[in-house]
């Protein structure tokens, strides 16, 4: 009986694979009308299953049937055997029982109880990527690269790899054991206490008067707007931002669309990322809408080998399109799209489908993000007194400076101008976002920003059509939203507004142009005689 249940098993998956892909996600509705000829995806030949293949396959299945060490029911070793069908196919792809379906669906929306780890199987072991920001296993110092040998006293292996996962999560308040192994060092153990973590996947400050600092650690449903949300409130009419650090450091990822969202905070116009598989619906290009938040004010973005997929999306448009500085270490280098195919029991298969690829046509798979400035990790320790040069005001009759100040005046804790360049109620004190700032104040120097205000810069809301700027200047007029054309949005609802062709973001007086400046790698854009940005040179220099 077993046996012609797992015949019959067999022969509907080889029916199965003569159908096109989009029906595998779920059953088509009553009324569906066939779709035509034209729009059916573009698949290579469907390599068939030979009648060979399936004897061993069933030869093998009725061998740990009758002679494993203990019975096994059918329906577990046909569940293990779709498991390891997609497992052994890359690291990404997966069977997605029920609650693995849940942890995924609460993992999108920032919800969920546990440790606050990203973690993946690699070499067989698991493996974290990244722990999430103030949470149980960020506080515990678990750090990207560590492997988890054991949990709760269980050996963690490849084959109960989602057993162990399973065990990390679970109800607020409970304890649970890991033993960690760190290169270099013997292995320890940690006992964490779950929590539930409702990931703030956006964090925002001042780094000094003028430079804002937002970290994201996931990208989520909502990423953009919070992004959109954190830089408005650190824009005052006093100071504007004259630029900003955009820390995507140990961020495993997320949903591709926040990814685009999120560039497309910083874009103007132009591709930001496409994706390319085998049917016609994995394949698609997404580009930026008008409108930038930070009115092309510096912006610098901080990655390691922590920061992977929507991560690397997002550094790889802003690099490609010279938007931005990536600086840091060479991210993950994740460069595929993983769909999600529910099945009609309720589970799900996770199948990678598509690779990405940047506006300049990278793949990034297996090779990761080049920072454009390569930083290492370091502690900064201050010299003191004793390592000061000697300056002429330590010569004895020096000669005044005519101002009342003969000694310059010593650097003190509460003065942010003469503060390290890491920020003083910065605990850790980060030497990468340090010279971030740095080169912030350099780039900000070189290239005066538009003032941006807070009433030009619009948090963006579900379905809401304004998503950067409320107010956009040419030729010194300001343009509102009523002289903006409205533009249907990717998905079709009216999200943006996208401006008449020769609008710009600031205002200009055509005919007065500097001319265009380079440093390094870096692209500027043209000025006038009065320090405004030219619009026909931003847009020539944009791509």
């Amino acid at each position: 009986m077993t046996l012609r249940l797992l015949a019959c098993c067999i022969a509907a998956t080889l029916a199965l694979t003569s159908l096109p892909d989009r029906l595998l996600a779920a059953d088509p509705p009553p009324a569906a009308k066939p779709a035509p000829a034209s729009d059916a995806p573009a698949t290579d030949a469907i390599d068939e299953v030979s009648v060979e293949d399936i004897r061993v396959f069933t030869a093998v299945f009725r061998e740990v049937q009758r002679s494993y060490v203990e019975p096994v029911s059918a329906q577990r070793l046909m569940k293990a055997a779709i498991r390891g069908l997609l497992l052994d196919l890359d690291p990404h792809s997966g069977y997605l029982k029920k609650s693995d379906l849940q942890a995924l669906t609460d993992d999108t929306s920032g919800r969920y109880g546990g440790l606050g780890l990203e973690v993946q199987i690699r070499a067989g072991a698991l493996t974290v990527i990244a722990p999430i920001d103030d949470t149980p296993a960020a506080r515990a110092g678990i750090q990207p690269g560590d492997v988890i040998s054991r949990i709760d006293g269980i050996q963690v292996e490849s084959e109960n790899a989602d057993v162990a996962i399973d065990r990390m999560r679970g109800e607020a308040g409970t304890s649970v054991e890991l033993t960690v192994i760190r290169a270099g060092q013997p292995a320890f153990d940690l006992t964490l206490v779950r929590e539930v973590i409702d990931v703030t996947a956006v964090r925002g400050r001042l780094l000094a008067p003028g430079f804002g600092y937002v970290r994201v650690a996931a990208f989520q449903t909502n990423t953009a707007e919070e992004v959109a949300k954190r830089i408005a409130g650190l824009i005052n009419k006093e100071k504007p931002l004259e630029g900003l650090v955009l820390d995507l450091r140990s961020n495993p990822g997320g949903l591709l669309d926040a990814a685009v969202d999120v560039s497309d905070l910083f874009l103007e116009s132009g591709l930001i990322v496409s994706t390319k598989g085998r049917v016609a619906l994995a394949s698609s290009e997404f580009t930026a809408t008008p409108g930038d938040v930070l009115l092309g004010a510096p912006l610098v973005v901080l990655v390691d080998g922590g920061s992977a997929s929507a991560s690397e999306i997002v550094a790889g448009a802003l690099q490609d399109r010279k938007r931005a500085l990536i600086l840091g270490q060479r991210s993950f280098g994740k460069g595929s799209v993983q769909s999600v195919l529910p099945l009609a029991s309720g589970e799900a298969i996770k199948l990678t489908t598509a690779r990405y690829y940047t506006p300049n046509g990278r793949s990034i798979q297996a090779k990761g993000i080049e920072p454009d400035v390569l930083l290492q990790p370091a502690e900064l320790k201050p010299v003191g007194e004793q390592g000061r040069y000697i300056s002429e005001a330590d010569l004895p009759g020096h000669l005044g400076n005519g101002n009342g100040r003969s000694k310059p005046a010593k650097a003190t804790e509460g003065d942010p101008e003469a503060a390290s360049a890491v920020p003083a109620n910065d605990p850790s004190r980060d030497f990468v976002l340090g010279e971030a700032l740095n080169i912030l104040r350099a780039l900000a120097r070189w290239k005066p920003p538009v003032a941006a205000t807070p009433d030009k810069v619009v948090a963006p809301a579900r379905g809401a059509p304004l998503r950067c700027a409320s107010r956009i200047e040419q030729g010194g007029r300001f343009l509102d939203a009523k002289d903006a054309k409205g533009r249907k949005g990717r998905k079709g609802n009216q999200r943006r507004l996208a401006a008449p062709a020769a609008v710009c973001a600031c205002a200009f007086a055509p005919g007065r142009h500097s001319t265009l400046k380079r440093i390094d790698s870096m692209s500027w854009s043209t000025f006038d005689a009065s320090g405004r940005l030219n619009p026909a040179a931003a847009a020539a220099t944009a791509g």
